[in-house]
């Protein structure tokens, strides 16, 4: 007998719902995105791209401990973070999100490394997620370099510590307070052995922001650790962990660098001159600074920076803010003065101390350029 070409009704039951299920299945796949599988990292300097634009770095340098993390659409987050290393010392790692490059490896499409003269801006963002049980900071790192090199250690860190939990502290000694940006900072410097640090280190928790990475480019050419003709190598966002780290996240993050502009500030023209004139008497002066913007467009926000001669050292100020009271120094504008027009003058002074013989500083420079003396 031939067998029959119909199934019995349970199998035909069975087979018309797999075959629903698969249609819907089939639909589903037609209207919707692939899910996206989040990367673990555990090698010490692996490192993974995201959003097709920025690198995920694990970046394990300073233990043999584990440390793994794990790359999402928008950041990562540490998943793993073994041993402790001493607070009075270099931190574990640096796992973090970049745009740039970082010793040959560079982000896809990147337009770093790029003169500091040929930024007009560079807007970025991040979020982070913190946890308490461990010994850590949120760094942001800005690296320059006078070379547009994409390898190797640069000569200058600025670091952004948006929170730190311990007994840590930055490269180098507090040397001051400033404004930038818009928020108020403590400032320190120092050099770790490969490169000059400058860190701003935030008086509170900061969880988010948006800002401008050239504000604290510009205070660094300011302060004398780079000059406009250095290059922005690479902008990174995360964590130095010394202790556990487990849980630590950036939540999202984002940089564009644009390209075009002068480095001066918003207003433009740097060109400038600097009157100084003094009162000295045995063991003290005092100096009044005018500073006059020779150039054809205003000046939004200025730093005058200058070299104390040894033995000087600055006990009170007005019209402008002054950091640190000796040696390289910088006078950053309050919000009173903070624009000098065309053609216009800003003026602001101290009263200091000095042993030995007394002498003026040699050089002046505004914004990163130099400025002719009167």
């Amino acid at each position: 007998m031939r067998p029959s070409t119909h199934p019995a009704r349970g199998t035909r039951g069975l087979l018309g719902a797999l075959l629903t299920a698969l249609a819907a299945l089939a639909a589903l796949l037609t209207t919707s995105p692939a899910a996206h599988a989040d990367t673990s990292i555990c090698e010490a300097f692996g490192s993974t791209t995201i959003q097709g634009r920025y690198v995920v770095q694990n970046n394990r340098w300073g233990t043999s401990e584990a440390q793994c993390v794990t790359a999402t659409d928008s950041g990562f987050r540490i998943t793993q973070a073994d041993g402790s290393v001493p607070t009075n010392g270099a931190p574990k790692s640096y796992p973090s999100v970049f745009n740039g490059c970082h010793y040959t490896n560079c982000s896809p499409g990147t337009s770093l490394p790029a003169r500091l003269s040929g930024i007009s801006s560079a807007p970025t963002g991040i979020s982070y997620s913190y946890v308490s049980n461990a010994v850590y900071d949120a760094a942001y790192d800005i690296w320059l370099d006078s070379t547009p090199r994409t390898d190797g250690v640069n000569q200058t860190e600025i670091m952004i510590w948006f929170n730190k939990v311990g007994p840590v502290q930055p490269v180098g000694s507090q040397v001051g307070t400033a404004t930038v940006a818009g928020r108020s900072w403590q400032v320190w410097s120092g050099n770790n052995g490969g490169n000059d640090v400058l860190s701003f280190v935030a008086p509170s928790t900061i969880t988010s922001w948006n800002f401008d990475v050239m504000d604290f480019a510009r205070e660094a050419v300011a302060r004398g650790l780079a000059q406009n003709s250095w290059y922005l190598t690479s902008v990174q966002a995360g964590f130095e962990p010394w202790q556990n780290g487990t849980g630590l996240a950036v939540n999202s993050f984002s940089s564009t660098v644009n390209t075009g502009g002068d480095p001066g500030g918003p207003g433009g023209s740097t060109a400038c001159s600097v009157a100084y004139t003094t009162n000295v008497w045995q063991g003290g002066f005092t100096s009044d600074v005018t500073v006059t913007n020779t150039g054809s467009t205003p000046v939004d926000g200025w730093r005058l920076a200058f070299a104390l001669p040894a033995g000087q050292r600055i006990t009170s100020a007005w019209g402008a803010g002054v950091t640190p009271s000796s040696g390289a120094v910088t006078a950053g504008n309050l919000a009173y003065n903070a624009q000098i027009p065309a053609g216009g003058k800003a003026s602001f002074g101290f009263q200091g101390t000095y042993t030995g013989s007394f002498a003026r500083p040699a050089a002046f420079s505004l914004n990163g350029a130099a400025c002719a003396t009167a």
